[in-house]
C-alpha cells in the first residue's frame, strides 16, 4: 500500500466492512478495502479500511455521525 494511508476501521465482518465504504464513499472520501482473512477461516484476520491521511478527519467525522444518526 502506498505511504500516507491511515487505517480507520477494522472488522471481521466482511459486510459490515463494506457498508464503512459506502458510507465514506457517499462522503466523497476514497476509501480502501482491504481483506486480511484467511480464506479457509472467515474469522481469522481482519478486513481494515484505509484512508488517505488528508481524508482522516473527514472520515472520522463521517463516522462519528453515521453512528449517531444509527
Amino acid at each position: 500500500m502506498e505511504k500516507n494511508w491511515i487505517k480507520i476501521f477494522s472488522s471481521t465482518n466482511y459486510y459490515q466492512a463494506e457498508i464503512v465504504k459506502k458510507m465514506l464513499l457517499e462522503h466523497q472520501i476514497n476509501s480502501v478495502l482491504l481483506n486480511k482473512q484467511d480464506s479457509s477461516h472467515q474469522t481469522f484476520g481482519d478486513i481494515g479500511i484505509y484512508v488517505h491521511q488528508h481524508d482522516f478527519s473527514n472520515a472520522i467525522e463521517a463516522i462519528i455521525l453515521n453512528q449517531l444518526n444509527s
